[in-house]
């Protein structure tokens, strides 16, 4: 029976993992895993024999009538054989005996789980029990063992390159803030520059527009003076088409007037938007911040999207001005694509399935209280933002994976700008970040900020 048993696990020793290098999503069927199954009446002498011979073996999958019925490791049989009179009362026995002694927690996984998790559940378990191999589960029916040394062993290499990767994202991430410091101030600097002309502009319009109505008084009170009047002068007077001049030139005043007067909000919002933030928050209006946004955002929007606000009084927020400009933009950003890709979409299928008749994107503000905690002694009241669109609303697979990048878990190669607008909202400024979407109503975005210190 010995040389039976022998030939049954020649094969244990090769891995039947994959051959593909090691990742942050490997799971337990990439490692070496140990298929050595016997029945519950095989004699012990037979199996011991087998692990002296063949020493990296871990333990023995015990079956009955062929299915699974338990594990027994090397150390916990050696451990009863080498006892005072063990090997001349249990040697004789079989396997069945011997698991009536040495029945202990076993830890069954799939073998679908990955490396890291395995890793964790393995530490979990009582210390007596840490050098116990696991048993990996896999369909159908079959159940093999992997040695807590190689899971510790993947499960450090894995680690190796998680730290790597989150030092090359770490590094990019500071590469990528420095650009976008410089691309700040150059901006700001571009902005300042086209702000000095338009203030030009816009101090001396008055002026411009006082001296053009004297200049028209005048001219009335010499008409009125000079009764012969020349015909050349009558011609002239006719060619210029003074009465519609005079009309108009209001008009076109007022109409440059208005040109600078925007293209000094959208020069001052630029400025606002591309702020450099200091080491301590600032006291802001979150109103102008929202404000700036729309107002940058309008190019995209082209008229096809209307914005509703419903301000509420909101006192000034203590926040990194720069970062929130940042979140504002995304979340805006995301509400654009959504409505404009299903305008698209409708538009090339010809159907209208949309409630509203027009895209519509709604900012709500007010200050909310909540009720306290268990680690609050009094309510806390907060600034809430909400900006909701009317689109179709998100899937729930892709609501699964914005929920999975706010994890501090998260793996992915790429950090989203909704990830990223979590992050500042929750880790720099102490707020809550919520994200809800139902289909065919469209989405919600809430911030809500705290207010400390204000009353």
């Amino acid at each position: 029976m010995a040389q039976k048993f022998e030939q049954e696990i020649l094969s244990p020793f090769i891995s039947e993992g994959s051959d593909r290098d090691l990742g942050l999503d490997s799971t337990l069927q990439e490692l070496s895993l140990y298929n050595f199954a016997v029945e519950m009446n095989c004699p012990t002498l037979e199996v011991a024999e087998l692990f002296n011979k063949y020493p990296l073996l871990p333990g023995v999958i015990l079956v009955e009538r062929g299915e699974y019925f338990g594990m027994i490791s090397r150390q916990r049989l050696l451990e009863f054989l080498i006892r005072p009179h063990g090997k001349d009362l249990l040697y004789q026995s079989v396997l069945s005996v011997i698991y009536s002694y040495t029945r202990v927690p076993i830890l069954v996984l799939s073998e679908e789980t990955s490396i890291l998790s395995a890793m964790q559940l393995t530490l979990r378990r009582d210390p007596e029990l840490l050098a116990e191999p696991l048993v990996v589960y896999s369909a159908p029916d079959t159940y093999r063992m992997l040695r807590v040394e190689d899971l510790n062993l993947a499960s450090w290499q894995i680690r190796g390159i998680e730290t790597q990767v989150r030092y090359e994202r770490t590094q990019a991430q500071i590469i990528q803030n420095d650009k976008m410091a410089h691309l700040g101030r150059l901006v700001d600097g571009v902005a300042h520059e086209i702000l000095d002309p338009v203030n030009f502009i816009w101090g001396n319009l008055s002026h411009v527009s006082n001296y053009s109505q004297d200049l028209i008084k005048l001219l009335l009170a010499y008409e009125q003076e000079c009764v012969n009047v020349s015909e050349e002068v009558k011609q002239f007077k006719e060619d210029i088409e003074f009465e519609f001049l005079e009309q108009d030139l209001t008009k076109a005043l007022s109409s440059i007037r208005t040109g600078a007067e925007r293209l000094k909000k959208l020069v001052i919002s630029l400025q606002n938007f591309c702020h450099i933030d200091e080491i301590y928050p600032k006291p802001t209006d979150l109103h102008v911040c929202l404000d700036s946004i729309i107002l940058l955002i309008n190019s995209r929007i082209n008229g096809e999207i209307a914005i509703v606000k419903n301000y509420g009084h909101l006192p000034p927020v203590y926040c990194f001005l720069g970062e929130l400009n940042q979140v504002f933009m995304n979340i805006f950003s995301q509400a654009v694509d959504s409505l404009l890709n299903e305008a698209i979409r409708q538009d090339y299928n010809k159907e209208k399935i949309k409630i509203a008749d027009k895209p519509q994107i709604e900012v709500t503000t007010e200050v909310i209280s909540q009720a306290a905690t268990t680690d609050e002694l009094l309510e806390s009241r907060w600034v809430a933002i909400r900006i909701t669109d009317n689109s179709q609303g998100m899937s729930e697979e892709m609501q699964q994976q914005i929920m999975e990048s706010f994890s501090l878990d998260e793996r992915a190669d790429k950090e989203t700008s909704l990830a990223v607008s979590y992050r500042i909202i929750t880790a720099r400024h102490g707020g809550k970040f919520r994200i809800s979407s139902t289909p065919d109503y469209g989405n919600q975005f809430e911030i809500l900020l705290p207010l400390v210190g204000i009353t």
